[in-house]
């Protein structure tokens, strides 16, 4: 994961001790939980058509991973949007 040069410069100051931890709140960790949720809820179905191909390569690494192969798709468009996944050289 790639960290801004903001998340750079505090996890630089936790290293040095400059800055420190605390527990979260009751209120905060409901927020927590809430944005969680949120974050992960599958709410939108879609319909797309793959090669047979593609279908058994992609079941087959699910498989390998010990995961549904639709979390598996789900995951890869994620990574996608996100940004997380680079194209090889």
């Amino acid at each position: 994961m790639k960290l801004t040069k903001e998340e750079k410069e505090i996890e630089s100051l936790y290293q040095e001790g400059k800055i420190v931890a605390r527990k979260p709140g009751k209120s905060m960790l409901r927020k927590l939980a809430t944005s969680a949720d949120l974050t992960f809820r599958k709410d939108r179905r879609i319909n797309i058509r793959l090669s047979e191909h593609d279908m058994v390569g992609i079941q087959r690494v699910a498989a390998s991973k010990g995961v549904p192969y639709q979390t598996l798709i789900s995951g890869l468009i994620h990574q996608f949007v996100e940004g997380d996944l680079v194209q090889k050289a």
